[in-house]
């Protein structure tokens, strides 16, 4: 098959590798119809995961077909449409009973793309199929269906919830990303007093607006001032990182009020100063975290009933096999104005449920 094979810093191609097959009882086979590119990957491709070793296929977000199932899958079953998340989960590890499948020890986590090949290829082998890919609804697009394997639940998860966002609450959203969009996104479904957007790019500050930001700030002008101005000098109750660079992370607790809540999504590859003489007298909650995917069932419903806007984050699509110029696009988002590539993923024909179970 075909596949995206990180090299080594700088360094990729899409190039034939072996076919997947059944490792383990547990696993399926994905012939994969629609991947996308995440952040995590040109960080990856940047040096800043070190983990990932040179060989790898990248890529962690998927939609496909199971065309092989080993003997102990008994959720999904050969000929299912499904979502590949971009955790892995056991389900028999403390954390996994915890939900917290992201810290799962029993082999799982994010290991797609990261320690294991991943998704970015015609086909993949995904361990713990149970609890690890979704069956679709037949009414969800692949384009869209995608955008769930990791930013939505990762802006959910990682951003509003450990963020605390409540109704009333200032929050403000720096990096109008694909996360940041998401979190804006999924932060509106509690009904916050005003959601700012923060952002260098005016592109993306204006997706930010389509998608529910009530505030745009450019972040090389002062928006720490204009939230102290839209709070009564209080700050903001809520403030997410979603860039994943030192400067955005201080940005953030320089903004939030005392008693509030800094949520960090961004993925760092550098240290960022914590000023604790500023911050220890102000009650400040600071949370970082990798996505469980515990809530993607919940948001595969919302899609499905038309509650979550994906199909306008996706500005761009390819075929499969025009990886590397997908890549650059994504790479260049200043440039370019890509939110979110999608590969793949063409339109399919609405089918009847299922009513026959697995087992049968």
């Amino acid at each position: 098959m075909k596949a995206l094979v990180f090299h080594g810093p700088g360094q990729s191609a899409w190039e034939s590798v072996p076919d997947p097959g059944i490792q383990d009882a547990t696993d399926v086979i994905v012939r994969v119809d629609a991947v996308t590119i995440c952040g995590t990957d040109l960080h990856i491709l940047k040096g800043d995961v070190p983990e990932v070793r040179p060989g790898t296929v990248l890529g962690h977000e998927a939609v496909g077909e199971v065309v092989e199932a080993g003997g102990d899958v008994r959720t999904v079953r050969p000929g299912d449409r499904v979502l590949v998340s971009c955790i892995t989960a056991c389900g028999r590890c403390r954390f996994c009973r915890e939900g917290s499948y992201g810290q799962c020890l029993g082999g799982g986590g994010w290991i797609l793309g990261h320690r294991i090949d991943g998704t970015q290829a015609e086909y993949v082998r995904v361990p713990y199929a149970d609890l690890s890919v979704h069956a679709l609804p037949g009414s969800v697009q692949s384009a869209d269906a995608v955008l769930l394997a990791d930013i939505f639940p990762t802006a959910y998860e990682v951003g509003v919830l450990n963020g605390r966002v409540r109704p009333g609450d200032t929050v403000v959203v720096v990096g109008a990303g694909p996360i940041g969009l998401a979190t804006i996104v999924t932060a509106g479904l509690f009904t916050p007093e005003r959601i700012i957007a923060v952002d260098l790019a005016r592109t993306r500050l204006d997706a930010a607006k389509r998608l529910g930001a009530d505030v745009t700030a450019d972040a090389g002008s002062g928006p720490e001032q204009l939230v102290a101005d839209l709070t009564d000098g209080l700050g903001a109750d809520v403030v997410i990182e979603a860039v994943g660079v030192p400067e955005s992370f201080e940005m953030c607790t320089r903004m939030v009020r005392p008693g509030g809540h800094v949520a960090n999504v961004g993925v760092h590859g550098k240290p960022a100063t914590l000023h604790l003489e500023d911050l220890w007298i102000k009650d400040v909650t600071i949370t970082t975290g990798l996505v469980d995917t515990s809530s993607t069932p919940t948001l595969l419903r919302m899609l499905a009933a038309g509650r979550l806007p994906t199909s306008s984050m996706a500005t761009h699509n390819f075929p499969l096999d025009s990886m590397e110029e997908a890549y650059d696009v994504f790479s260049r988002a200043a440039d370019t104005g890509a939110l979110k590539v999608v590969l793949g993923g063409q339109s399919h024909s609405v089918l009847a449920p299922r009513t026959s179970s697995p087992e049968e």
